[in-house]
């Protein structure tokens, strides 16, 4: 099968509108799987406001086990491209089959530790007596898909990259529809509640996988899966992971960042400022999808041009997406800070979640415009396969400056609560900074190297 787009010879902005189209439409369309449990549960009746909580108290496993998927499919797909900008299709093909043999063995791991362990985790991300049992319900059961997790986040990365867009794309949208399709059959018809929003999940991400194994050993595919590329050759295995290190600490240490938020904001405003965060972050991420979205389809263009040492591609494929991502980060800025409460009203109709939400995302969120420069420079990093930069900024911004700051602000101003959510603007802007000014100087001596 022809793949739908040339990397080599067609027209950059062309390409970056072909592939990113699909991997945005992908990005918000993945976010809807818990976002939409999230939207029913948040109305069930009576209940509604804990059970969301307890799900939100579940959401940084969730992202620990997005996090592994990123680990090898983010890490494994830009150095597949890489190699098939150098026309050596049958490492690339080795790669991936490495990939999947990885993600089929972390699938096995996470789901023995989440179900062994399932009360301690919730627990030490702030579960409480009240919240615990929808939190519990909801983990066991997604807990058994995680390796449908793992082979539809894991592997489509390396469909996107060989330039199948589309095909990507629709394994999101045949996951999310019946996912949409699912929730309020499950969660209201059959009366499952919690237990069936996750079901829901496990159910469309099987469905989703299963596509994905499918095209990937299929005859349509340019990168084919093969049994002769699942033994473990670890020269071309390490290398992807250690790539794939950035986004899977971007990715995790959301958890960890959870842990530090729902602490203090258990401690100084309780479960209702927890629901507040189980909102924004829920806002944030569907907000920063497209970001991610776009990024993806510049890092084939880049990442196969860095390949075949095409400065003049690199530099505009780079620009074009830049640009972008700064429009965009920049329209969702002002829609905001000016219509905040349209944002809290999708998850939840009780008055006093309303109002505290509604203050606190035009602070949590203050500085949104500025993260499309972040995440263009970051991404492209990885698409050069440039693996220490990378892990340095995925690290710097939550590790070093974010996490401190959740702690020391509450001590130095008045309203803990609203010091709280202070952290993550103030992170931003010099996560922002470093990144731009690292970037800057790196980017000349990456070009200076191909010319």
């Amino acid at each position: 099968m022809k793949k739908e787009v040339d990397l080599r010879n067609d027209k950059v902005s062309t390409l970056l509108l072909t592939l990113a189209i699909p991997a945005i439409l992908s990005q918000l369309v993945n976010a809807l799987y818990n976002m939409v449990d999230r939207m029913y549960i948040g109305h069930i009746e009576n209940v509604g406001s804990l059970a969301l909580t307890g799900v939100g108290v579940c959401f940084p496993l969730i992202m620990i086990v997005s996090a592994f998927a990123s680990l090898v499919g983010m890490g494994g797909a830009p150095r597949a491209s890489i190699f098939m900008g150098k026309q050596d299709n049958k490492s690339a093909e080795k790669i991936m089959g490495n990939c999947f043999v990885s993600l089929v063995f972390i699938s096995l791991l996470l789901t023995g530790v989440l179900l062994l362990f399932n009360e301690p985790l919730l627990r030490l991300f702030q579960a409480s007596d009240n919240t615990l049992p929808y939190a519990s319900s909801y983990l066991k059961i997604y807990a058994l898909g995680t390796i449908f997790v793992q082979m539809t986040l894991g592997m489509n990365a390396f469909i996107s990259t060989q330039g199948f867009s589309k095909i990507s794309m629709m394994t999101v949208c045949i996951g999310a529809i019946s996912n949409i399709i699912l929730d309020p059959i499950l969660i209201f018809g059959f009366n499952l509640g919690v237990s069936g929003a996750a079901l829901a999940t496990v159910l469309s991400q099987a469905i989703s996988a299963i596509w994905v194994i499918r095209f990937l050993f299929g005859d349509k595919t340019i990168l084919k899966l093969r049994k002769e590329n699942f033994k473990i050759d670890f020269s071309l295995l390490l290398p992807s992971l250690a790539l794939g290190i950035s986004p899977f600490i971007m990715q995790s240490t959301e958890s960890l960042l959870t842990l530090c938020f729902n602490m203090q904001l258990s401690r100084f405003g309780g479960d209702l400022a927890l629901g507040a965060m189980t909102i924004l972050s829920s806002i944030m991420q569907f907000c920063m999808m497209p970001l991610q979205g776009i990024t993806q389809g510049g890092q084939p263009i880049i990442s196969y041009n860095y390949g075949a040492q095409n400065g003049s591609r690199i530099k505009e494929a780079f620009k074009l997406q830049t640009l972008s991502c700064v429009a965009y980060s920049t329209l969702i800025w002002g829609m905001v800070q000016l219509f905040p409460s349209l944002f809290i009203q999708i998850f939840t109709n009780d008055a006093a979640l309303l109002e505290i939400s509604t203050w606190a995302i035009r602070i949590y969120m203050a500085t949104v415009l500025l993260m499309g420069i972040q995440i263009s420079c970051q991404q492209t990093f990885i698409a050069f396969g440039n693996a220490k930069i990378s892990i340095f900024l995925a690290i710097f911004r939550k590790i070093i400056v974010l996490i401190p700051l959740i702690f020391i602000l509450p001590c130095i101003l008045e309203n803990k609560v609203f010091a709280v959510f202070l952290a993550e603007p103030i992170a931003d802007f010099i996560a922002v900074s470093m990144t731009a000014t690292l970037f800057y100087f790196n980017f000349k001596k990456i070009m200076k190297s191909i010319s």
